[in-house]
C-alpha cells in the first residue's frame, strides 16, 4: 500500500498544470467550517492542511513549550490506540500525517487516499480532536524535546536568535523560545498539555486548506466529520506588539572560533500595506536571493568573509521586521558587520538598479511555479495564504503585482523603511573589535 501511494503521488506531481491559473473555491460546510479547495481530480489523491493560528505564542503563562511538546504527541495515540498501533493504522491506510507548531500556528497536514479517504480521515479526527497523551509517550516525546533543547543551548544560532526576541519582544510571547525552556518542558503535566491543546486547536483559530479528488459538495461532510468535535473558542491570541530593539550591539561571549551575528530593525510595511511587493522585492536583492544578492556579493564573493550571509523580512501574527545573519571568523566578523550596516545605508540611500530588478523580477517569478508541482504544496501555499490573511485571487495575481513593481516604487520604499542606525545586531562568539554597546 504504502508503495503503491508513493507512485500516486509522484503521477500527482507529473499531471499538474504548472502554476497555470489555480481555481480556489471557498467551502463553508453545513456545520460552519470554511475552507479553500482546488478539486484535481485527475488523480485520486486528497492533500489537506488544517492550521490554527496562534501557536506557540499562546503557551500558558510558566508552561512555555506546551503546545510544542502537546503537537509532537498527536501522532502518538489516541483512545486505546497507542503510538505503534495509530502507526500501523496510518500506514495500512496508505495515509500520511504530519504534525508541527511553531511561533505563529500549529499545522496538520494529512494525504489520502480517495478511496479510503473517510476512514483515514476518521482515524486523523482521533488524533486531531482525540488525542491521548498517554504516560509513555510522553515520557518519550518530553525526552526528544529536551535533547533538542540541551542542543540549543550549544548552537549560537539559537542563542543569537533567542537573545534577539529577548530584547526585541520583552514582556509578550514572542520574547519566549518556542518549545520551552529545559525547566518548563520537564514540569509540564498531562493536565497542562490537555490545557494547551483547548487552548490552541479551536474552531475560531481554524483554517482547511484542501487540494485533489473532492468536490466542494463532497467536502463539507467531511470537514464536520473532522474538525467538527473541536472546542468553538480557544485562548486569545497574543495582542500586537513593536518590534522594541533599538540600534546597537549585544555581544553574548561563547566560545567558538567563529561567531554568529543577527541584525534587524523594525518595519511598518505589514501583509497589507501598498510597500508590501516593494518590500519583498527589495529585500531579494539586498540578501534574501542567495546568490547574486548585494550581500552575498560584497560580504562572501569580493571579500570571504563567509560561507553564507542573508536577510528576510519576518511577518509574524502579531508583528514585523526586517532582519538577517551571517557567521565569520571571530577575526573577521566585526568586518562582515561593517559590510552589512553600508549596503543596509547605500541601499536606503540609492535604491536598485534597472538591472538588479530585471534580474529579480525574472527570479521571483520564474521560480514562483516551483510551488505547485504537487498536491501538497498547493495545500501549503494556500494554508500560508490563509494564515497570513491573503485574498484567494493572491495566488494567481501575485507575478503581475510583482511585475509591476518599478526603480522608483524600491528607492522610495528603501529610503522611508530601512534603518541603517536602527540595526541592532546579536554576535554570539568571541568577536574581536565588537563590543556592546549597552
Amino acid at each position: 500500500m504504502i508503495r503503491f501511494f508513493v507512485v500516486l503521488w509522484v503521477a500527482v506531481i507529473a499531471a499538474l498544470p504548472a502554476a497555470a491559473q489555480i481555481k480556489i473555491e471557498e467551502v463553508t460546510s453545513a456545520g460552519g467550517i470554511k475552507a479553500w479547495l482546488v478539486n484535481e481530480p485527475s488523480i485520486p489523491i486528497i492533500a489537506m492542511q488544517v492550521g490554527f493560528k496562534g501557536g506557540t505564542s499562546l503557551d500558558a503563562p510558566g508552561k512555555t513549550g506546551s503546545i510544542n511538546l502537546m503537537a509532537g504527541l498527536l501522532e502518538e495515540g489516541t483512545g486505546d490506540m497507542d503510538a505503534a498501533a495509530f502507526r500501523r493504522e496510518t500506514e495500512s491506510l496508505a495515509a500520511n500525517f504530519g504534525f508541527s507548531a511553531r511561533r505563529d500556528s500549529v499545522v496538520v497536514s494529512a494525504q489520502v487516499l480517495k478511496s479510503n479517504a473517510d476512514e483515514a480521515l476518521a482515524l486523523l479526527r482521533k488524533a486531531i480532536v482525540e488525542p491521548a497523551f498517554n504516560d509513555a509517550a510522553i515520557t518519550r516525546v518530553r525526552a526528544q524535546v529536551l535533547s533538542g533543547l540541551e542542543s540549543d543551548l550549544k548552537d549560537p544560532q539559537s542563542i543569537a536568535g533567542q537573545t534577539l526576541n529577548a530584547i526585541a519582544f520583552a514582556g509578550h510571547p514572542y520574547s519566549l523560545p518556542t518549545d520551552g525552556t529545559l525547566e518548563t518542558v520537564k514540569a509540564l503535566t498531562r493536565d497542562d498539555l490537555f490545557a494547551a491543546h483547548r487552548a490552541s486547536m479551536s474552531k475560531d483559530h481554524l483554517i482547511v486548506s484542501v487540494v485533489g479528488d473532492v468536490t466542494a459538495e463532497e467536502l463539507g461532510p467531511m470537514l464536520d466529520a473532522l474538525l467538527g468535535g473541536l472546542p468553538e473558542a480557544g485562548a486569545d491570541l497574543p495582542a500586537r506588539v513593536a518590534f522594541g530593539a533599538t540600534g546597537g550591539t549585544t555581544v553574548v561571549d561563547f566560545p567558538s572560533p567563529q561567531s554568529v551575528a543577527l541584525w534587524a530593525q523594525p518595519t511598518s510595511v505589514d501583509l497589507d500595506h501598498p510597500d508590501f511587493m516593494p518590500m519583498f522585492v527589495m529585500n531579494h536583492i539586498l540578501g534574501g536571493g542567495g546568490f547574486g544578492s548585494r550581500l552575498t556579493d560584497e560580504v562572501r564573493e569580493k571579500r570571504g568573509l563567509t560561507y553564507g550571509v542573508y536577510t528576510y523580512i519576518a511577518w509574524l501574527g502579531a508583528t514585523e521586521y526586517i532582519g538577517g545573519s551571517v557567521a565569520s571568523a571571530n577575526g573577521t566578523v566585526g568586518e562582515a558587520i561593517d559590510v552589512v550596516a553600508a549596503e543596509w545605508k547605500r541601499m536606503a540611500e540609492g535604491g536598485v538598479t534597472p538591472e538588479e530588478l530585471d534580474k529579480a523580477k525574472k527570479y521571483m517569478t520564474g521560480s514562483y511555479a516551483l510551488r505547485f508541482d504537487g498536491n501538497a504544496k498547493i495545500a501549503r501555499v494556500m494554508a500560508g495564504m490563509q494564515l497570513d490573511g491573503f485574498v484567494p485571487e493572491y495566488i494567481n495575481t501575485r507575478n503581475e503585482r510583482l511585475n509591476a513593481v518599478t526603480v522608483e516604487d524600491i528607492a522610495r520604499v528603501a529610503k522611508q523603511h530601512l534603518q541603517p542606525d536602527g540595526l541592532r545586531f546579536v554576535v554570539v562568539g568571541q568577536p574581536e573589535g565588537v563590543v556592546s554597546t549597552d
